[in-house]
């Protein structure tokens, strides 16, 4: 028996090595043991292999399902934790809990924010596009900030290659949705806030009702048709739009907000360039602290806009190179001709 653990373990370890999501490792480990049941069940009784393996046929199947039973016991209790109530405070919406005031106290006295920004801070519904690599810091930002409601709209599970820099998952939660991920991650560090976790695609179909339920917009997302779509439903229903973007070791963000006579996304980017001109982060790589600073900067703006303190970005674009540690900022501006946002339009 102690043969046929080893090779447990060492099946569970390469599995880890070589960046298999837990699902996958304990189904090598699985099959390992219907491989052990299926040999016992050929062989002779009193035959050497039988003695090999430390065990009968009867013994492996009563220990197989003991650890069926240890493993249903611990997914019903996972079920049942996460149905469990939070263990916050009940208050009415847009009210602070009591210990609220100490968690937000180093905003409450900041002159630009004080009491009636960490106010609109709560009663901000904030919707996040993708919980990856831009994702990540502004979901953690925004939630320590204490903004009241947060969605977060993403369909991949957490892979391996996404914790060099998706800070808001963790290897125990790999092959987990990441948006419960982040979930996990968010209400852990403040349990105050309400976030709701969609666990799928941002359709045409779902996008409009979606970003209609929230006030301000991050669209953290790798791909053009993804941006167009958030930036069209944004401009049509009204909805300021953060958008960042990264290649490599570069960054950019901007604000769009043309309800308010700033240009929209599509003014800027009328249309995707080639895929070869921009690759994506799993074709051409990224810097991994690169996604911490241009997310937390997308958390910044959303703390501006909803406060009113200091200026946006909204009509400029900061990029951010951190090659060369430069940053620059360039004027936006509105086009007649834009199909969202023109004239026409």
């Amino acid at each position: 028996m102690v043969w046929v653990l080893a090779a447990a373990a060492g099946l569970w370890i390469l599995g880890r090595v070589l960046g298999a999501p837990v699902s996958a490792r304990w189904m090598m480990v699985a099959l390992l043991y219907l491989a052990v049941l299926a040999l016992l069940l050929i062989v002779p009784e009193g035959h050497p292999l039988q003695r090999s393996l430390g065990g009968s046929y009867g013994e492996w199947l009563v220990l197989g399902l003991l650890a069926l039973a240890v493993f249903g016991y611990t997914q019903v209790l996972g079920r049942l934790k996460a149905r469990a109530p939070d263990h916050a405070p009940k208050v009415a919406p847009g009210s602070f809990a009591p210990g609220e005031i100490d968690r937000y106290a180093r905003h409450i006295i900041l002159r630009e924010i004080g009491g009636p920004g960490q106010k609109a801070l709560k009663q901000a519904k904030v919707l996040v596009i993708g919980a990856g690599g831009l994702g990540s810091p502004a979901l953690m930002y925004l939630a320590a900030a204490g903004v009241g409601r947060i969605g977060v709209i993403d369909a991949d599970v957490v892979e391996s290659t996404n914790l060099q820099r998706q800070i808001i998952h963790t290897d125990a939660r790999l092959g987990m949705p990441k948006v419960f991920s982040a979930k996990t991650a968010m209400k852990a560090l403040n349990p105050y806030v309400d976030v709701r976790p969609y666990n799928r695609r941002l359709t045409e179909e779902i996008a409009a009702d979606l970003i209609g339920e929230y006030d301000l917009v991050l669209d953290g997302t790798d791909n053009f048709d993804t941006r167009y779509l958030v930036n069209r439903i944004c401009a049509g229903e009204g909805k300021p739009l953060i958008a960042a973007a990264l290649t490599q070791w570069e960054g950019q963000i901007s604000l769009y907000d043309p309800a308010n006579g700033t240009p929209c996304y599509q003014c800027i980017f009328p249309q995707a360039p080639a895929p070869e001109l921009a690759p994506s982060c799993a074709e051409a790589g990224v810097l991994g602290p690169l996604p911490g600073v241009v997310g937390s900067m997308m958390a910044v703006e959303a703390v501006k806009q909803i406060t009113g303190a200091g200026s946006t970005l909204a009509g400029q674009m900061l990029i951010y190179d951190a090659l060369y540690g430069e940053t620059r900022t360039i004027a936006l501006k509105k086009r007649a001709d834009c199909p969202v946002c023109g004239e026409r339009a």
